[in-house]
This record gives structure tokens, sequence and C-alpha cells, in this order.
């Protein structure tokens, strides 16, 4: 691809049926050109398209209260799904995982479940210094984020005597509860695109302005998006533009009986980009009886937990692996000095970043031998460009399966139901019913107990 050092392989990607890839093209090729031609035309200010806009945004303001975020000793981004998970990556990716255990500032906390343990271990390590709370959510009703996000407020409060001047909110430009919130307390807020849904949101303000506070190049991550948006925009077939094989590949083994998509990045920096796709996938496709399971994995530790199922397991998956050339600093295996250690003599000088890249490869000829079906991902390294550019093709191919599948990739009506009943259960009012309702289904379910 130009400008961007990231290549796609498909040659095991059919696994053992009896179709050439040339007549594979031919049979998706239509359908490919109408999803893309569907992306392409409709008005990204339509609901959930609004993703296609976000590498050419405008970061002004995203960084001016990045460096306003700067200024504190901590930050607790406060979100859920998509609010987070995006987070969770960008900084796993391109920061050290260990980076809150330095002297940095402002550290970053990410406060996502609500496991009232992680909640007051996130305080704990901030009270004693400046905090800024960030709040992410398009409507501000989402229980998990809105608990949270109470409880720390009323934290801070109770320390400082006031939080208002330290919490920023970024929600819908117009609605909700944190829009409104916003207006009466004079909170900084910025807004989330209307028309961009939650697990598109990552390279939103949503995504940015805490990654940015602490450090992170979203020039860099945005310049990659917008070439990735270039490429497969101007590259209209599927004898060339990689997102048009892969939807078409993962819409075909779906119908094979292939009901599971396996993702499998080989570095401990990708794990949370498993997670992030996992969210993109699964509410993107999971609809009508429809859409494929994704699953997470990572190398090279799965090796040595899942990879015996995935080689002489059901033939019931498609497989990504997602190489990286480069690991940062070389680490390199000293001579073995002891006679016990001898056997170990043939790791002698490896270098352990070179070792993962061959175990991946091992890992995926294992894989497509045993007639499984598998696509290899490779880029030169782990930066924002790349990072950037990944992020946009899974939405991009994601969005494409979900139209190939016959399926608005945009909504989320399963979601919809939980959070309903969740509020009802809450005790919020206008979802008496769906408490009731949630009730008798429950009753179903204790309906034979076992106690030991």
């Amino acid at each position: 691809m130009d400008n961007l050092s990231i290549c796609f392989y498909f040659g095991g990607a059919l696994g053992p049926e009896d179709i050439s890839f040339s007549d594979f093209r031919k049979e998706h090729a239509v359908s490919c050109a109408e999803a893309a031609d569907w992306l392409r035309e409709t008005p990204t200010n339509t609901d959930g398209h609004g993703w296609m806009d976000l590498p050419e945004i405008d970061t002004a303001e995203i960084k001016r209260t990045a460096e306003w975020l700067k200024g504190y000793d901590s930050i607790i981004h406060v979100g859920i799904g998509g609010s987070a998970l995006g987070s969770l990556m960008l900084n796993q990716a391109l920061l050290s995982e260990f980076r809150n255990s330095g002297g940095v500032r402002p550290k970053f906390y990410l406060a996502d479940n609500p496991d009232p343990t992680k909640t007051r271990a996130i305080w704990e390590q901030v009270k004693g210094g400046s905090v800024a709370l960030v709040g992410v959510s398009k409507s501000g009703a989402t229980a998990e984020t809105m608990s949270q996000f109470l409880w720390f407020r009323n934290e801070m409060i109770k320390l400082r005597g006031k939080a208002e001047d330290d919490i920023l909110v970024i929600t819908d430009p117009e609605r909700g509860i944190f829009r409104s919130f916003a207006r009466n307390s004079g909170c900084r807020v910025i807004d989330l695109p209307a028309s961009v849904g939650g697990r598109y949101s990552v390279l939103s303000a949503a995504g940015l302005v805490s990654a940015s506070a602490v450090g992170i190049d979203i020039d860099a991550l945005l310049l990659g998006a917008g070439k990735m948006k270039e490429n497969l925009l101007e590259n209209c077939s599927i004898e060339t533009n990689p997102a048009w094989l892969a939807s078409s590949l993962h819409f075909y083994h779906e119908k094979q009986g292939r009901p599971m998509a396996v993702i499998m990045p080989y570095s401990s920096r990708m794990a949370f980009f498993a997670e992030w796709f996992a969210q993109l996938w699964g509410e993107s496709l999971g609809k009508k009886g429809l859409g494929t399971t994704p699953v997470r994995a990572v190398g090279a530790i799965d090796q040595h937990s899942q990879v015996q199922l995935y080689t002489e397991g059901p033939d019931d998956k498609l497989f990504t692996i997602i190489n990286f050339k480069k690991h940062g600093e070389n680490v390199n295996v000293p001579p073995v000095d002891c006679e016990a250690l001898k056997p170990l003599s043939y790791l002698d000088g490896a270098e352990i970043g070179n070792m993962l890249g061959l175990e991946a490869m091992s890992t995926a000829a294992a894989i497509v031998k045993t007639g499984h079906p598998l696509i290899w991902v490779e880029t030169d390294k782990i930066d924002c460009i790349t990072l950037g550019a990944l992020i946009f093709y899974y939405e991009y191919m994601t969005a494409m399966t979900g139209r190939m599948m016959g399926i608005d990739p945009f909504d989320q009506p399963g979601v919809e139901q939980g959070k309903k009943y969740t509020y009802g259960f809450m005790g919020r009012k206008g979802f008496e019913e769906d408490a009731a309702e949630a009730k008798d289904w429950f009753k179903k379910i204790s309906g034979i107990s076992l106690e030991i």
C-alpha cells in the first residue's frame, strides 16, 4: 500500500474449499462494490456514518483541552465499551503498560467496569494529588459510567470542596444528561459527533483527548487513518483492495459454517487492540441470527492456551494473525554460561522480538497445514501511523461485511435491551415494565437451582 507499510496476505484464506481465488473474486466482486459504494456515497451526517470523516477532523479544541489536562497529576477517564476500549488500546499500544509506575504526569486511569474494588483502588492512587475527571458518554445515561462518575465527583467534592472546575465531559452536541450537566455546571465539554457510534469513536474526542494529554501523537494517528482511507476508497477492485477481499472472506466463511473470527496479534502491546476489535465486530455484526463471534488471542501467549484447539479442533474459525517485524529496542539472549543450561545454547544471541515473529509464522503454518483458513497481516512496527491505519481498516472492513450480510453495522438493539432492563432494575423512572419483564425472564433462569 502506498505510504503505508502494511501487507495483507490471503494465500491461506480459503481453507479446504474447492474454489479458486479467481472464481471467488468473481463471485463476490459485485456485492463488494455495492457495499463500498454505500459507504462512499452515504452522507456522513447519517446516523452511524460519521466515523468516515474522523481522519480529517479539526483537532484544535482537542489539543487545547489536552493541554489543560496535562496540568493535572492524574486523569480518571470514566467510560465503558466504545468509550473505554479505544483509549485502553491507544495507551497500551503506544505507551508503556508500566507508564503510571514512573514519575510521569498526568498518570492515566480508566474506570470502565463498575467493580467497587477497582473504583476504590483508582481513587487511592490519585487522591493525594490534583485530579481531572473525564466522563465519556453520548447520552450521559449509561449506568456503569454514570454510577462511577457520580462517585468520583463526590469524592472530589469531599476532598477539595468542589469538582466542576476539574471535570470534562465528552458527549452528544445537543442532548442527554451530560450535555445538561455541562450547561448547568459550567464544566468543560467537548462534542462527540452525533453520527458517530461509540465503537467507531476512538479517532474522535472520545479517544483523542486523553491520548493527546498523555503524549500520544494524535496527528500521526489521524494521518495513518487518512492514508488508509485514501487507499481503500480509491482502490475499487476486489483484486487489489484488502478490505474488499477480507470482507468477502468473512462473509463467505460464515456461510460455510465458520461462525468465529479469531484475531491474534503477536505483541503484548496489541492485546487491547484485539479487545477493541471484538466489540467492533461483535456489536456491528451480531444481528438477525447472523454474524461471527470474535475471539481474542495474543501471540505467543495463546500458542500455549488455544492453538491446540485451533489446529486440531473443529473447522469453525477464520483466523487473522497480525505480525510486526520490529518490537522496539532489541533484547538479545546472552550466551549460556553453565553446563546445566547447555541444551539452550541454540538460543544464544537470539533476538526475542525476532523469535516472536518466527513463532507467528510457525503458528500460521500449523493452522493452514490442518486445513483451516487464515489471513496474515504484517507491518514493520507499532507506531501512531500504523495503528491509525489499522483502526480505520478494521472499521471499514467491519462495516463492509455488515452491509454484505444485509444488516445495519451501526445499530445495537441487543445492547439497548440490556440497558433498559438495567435501568428498570435500578429504579429509573419510565422503565418499570422493563424491570417486570426482566424479572419474569430471570425466574425462568433461576427455576432449577443446585446449591453446594
